[in-house]
């Protein structure tokens, strides 16, 4: 049996999250986590006797992709919250763990993973929260540093309006020696972050695209000025940040917009409050060309120059991502030539040809972005496992 809340809409960043309908499981029904939420929509509860007709509607609907963003499902994680991020042997993996509090996005990006990965996809949101705090205090009580973040299965900040938990989870995280949170966001939703006592245990992070990528493939989410300017309202606050250049997707002049990009974020962004820049270029499960091609008619997106990948994914030839990462990595290193980048799942002939080294002569693409971690989070390195004889400066350093 679920509990159905209908019509009511939350208002966040600069649209609507419109939830049409609230459904909760009756796991969760007495939560107080459950009570705050509908408090805060404002809206009374109704029984559904049927949940799984229910999702089957979602399911075969005309649209399941945009009918799941109008409903909100409140339930339980009944596994891990904490899962190592699923990576590939065919390409280089940076050990990340992700912090499983919810899944699905109310923004609209044409290549996004999650409309393939969900069936049906809906907004849901985890509210067992101390199971999730006794989780993470096991991770904290560990010797090893734990890289986490949220923002893998849904946008890190788009919750807060219904119920503050990134604000909660900084908060957590702070002050912990081994272990940091990165949030990670297309919104601007940082205001009820600005004023926490972080301890710069929490990386706050943007996903960065071209003006005409986030116009055309981007719908619902923040603009490129406003995004940077939210990071810039972080740094002030002194908060460690991340940016990630992923998906990198080629068109005509691409090239010359994305080294514009670098321009524009170091114009507002001091290099040494950036703890990691990753790159990644645009690829997809071949099942998600047929929802993309339905639900944006007008992108083009798929329509490039493909191979599939050694992991059943449909990537750009590798000389054309080469070309896409060296426009790039040339703007940054003008501009901030010590700041870490790295690839998400690239293998290692372009690390050489883009980076000038592999992971590999360096410990390991994790330890060089543990290293930077300590660097930027002031983390003590001697309280980590695998730095049991390192101080800060013998940390591993790749070159510019």
């Amino acid at each position: 049996m679920f509990c159905q809340i209908t019509r009511h809409s939350v208002t966040y960043l600069s649209g609507k999250l419109k939830i049409r309908k609230l459904y909760i499981d009756p796991q969760v029904a007495d939560y107080p986590e459950t009570d705050e939420i509908s408090t805060r929509m404002n809206a009374g509860l109704t029984v559904v006797a049927d949940p799984d007709e229910t999702l089957r509607d979602i399911r075969n609907s005309k649209n399941p992709e945009t009918e799941g963003k109008h409903c909100l499902f409140i339930t339980c994680n009944k596994g891990p919250f904490i899962r190592k991020c699923p990576g590939t042997s065919h390409y280089t993996c940076c050990d990340y763990h992700i912090l499983h509090v919810g899944a699905y996005c109310t923004m609209d990006c044409s290549y996004c993973i999650l409309q393939a990965y969900f069936h049906p996809p809906v907004l849901t949101l985890f509210v067992n929260f101390r199971e999730m705090t006794d989780q993470l205090e096991t991770l904290f009580s560990s010797g090893r540093l734990y890289r986490t973040g949220t923002g893998e299965f849904t946008d890190s900040l788009i919750w807060e309006p219904v119920y503050p938990l990134a604000s909660r989870l900084v908060t957590l995280f702070s002050g912990r020696n081994n272990a940091v949170l990165e949030l990670k966001t297309k919104t601007v939703a940082t205001q009820g972050l600005l004023g926490l006592d972080h301890r710069r245990n929490t990386i706050m992070s943007w996903s960065l695209n071209t003006e005409k990528a986030i116009r055309e493939q981007e719908r619902g989410t923040a603009s490129l000025d406003d995004r940077i300017s939210a990071a810039a309202g972080c740094q002030s606050r002194g908060y460690p940040l991340g940016f990630h250049f992923d998906p990198m997707i080629w068109y005509p002049g691409c090239e010359s917009d994305y080294a514009r990009i670098a321009r524009k974020l170091f114009r507002r962004i001091d290099p040494g409050s950036v703890v990691w820049i990753s790159m990644g270029s645009f690829r997809f499960m071949p099942r998600l060309q047929e929802i993309i091609e339905r639900r944006h008619p007008r992108s083009e997106i798929v329509h490039g120059e493909f191979i599939r990948g050694p992991d059943g994914k449909m990537r750009y030839f590798k000389p054309l991502r080469i070309r896409l990462y060296r426009a790039l990595v040339e703007a940054i290193r003008k501009l901030a030539p010590d700041v870490t980048l790295y690839f998400c799942m690239e293998d290692d002939e372009v690390w050489r040809k883009v980076l000038g080294y592999t992971p590999g002569q360096y410990g390991g693409l994790p330890s060089i972005l543990n290293a930077s971690t300590v660097r930027h989070c002031g983390l003590d390195p001697k309280r980590i496992s695998e730095f049991p004889r390192n101080t800060v400066d013998t940390l591993p350093v790749p070159p510019v």
